[in-house]
């Protein structure tokens, strides 16, 4: 019988991890006051967005955290979307951010979200070069205080 779990932490391993020289970093408000976003490597879309996400793909989708008719874009074989299928809130957890909000825990939610797809070529360079920065600068200018990050 194959070991599914070491075979991949065996491969992961053999991965490059970049390394940052000097990284960014910043004191948020207390989680209280903080305005919270998702981040999401789950390649979501809204339906009739782009919808087509393809291998090395470092795009982002603007998400309105209102939207709930999204799309994984995601589409191998192997990937279970069932759970997402059953509950968006698996793998974007829009509906506890907003529980979080109504009880006091986190400020605010924010007004839009941020999907990547997950699948980047092992620099990440226009991940972190391009498009990273890009959705930063957009969640900057949108008072985004802490990020949610959900890896799929």
């Amino acid at each position: 019988m194959h070991d599914n779990d070491q075979a991949m932490k065996t491969y992961v391993s053999t991965l490059p991890v970049p390394v940052f020289e000097d990284p960014a970093f910043n004191i948020p408000p207390p989680l209280k006051d903080a305005k919270v976003a998702i981040v999401t490597s789950a390649a979501l879309s809204q339906r009739g967005g782009v919808g087509k996400w393809t291998p090395d793909d470092s795009h982002f989708e603007k998400i309105p955290s209102a939207a709930r008719d999204l799309e994984l874009g995601h589409h191998s074989p192997n990937f279970d979307r069932a759970g997402f299928h059953a509950d968006i809130n698996c793998v974007y957890p829009i509906d506890r951010l907003q529980e979080l909000a109504e009880q006091g825990v986190i400020g605010s939610v924010a007004n839009y979200h941020y999907a990547f797809a997950g699948n980047q070529p092992d620099s990440v360079s226009t991940l972190r070069l391009d498009s990273g920065p890009k959705c930063a600068k957009q969640m900057l200018a949108e008072g985004v205080d802490v990020v949610l990050l959900t890896p799929v």
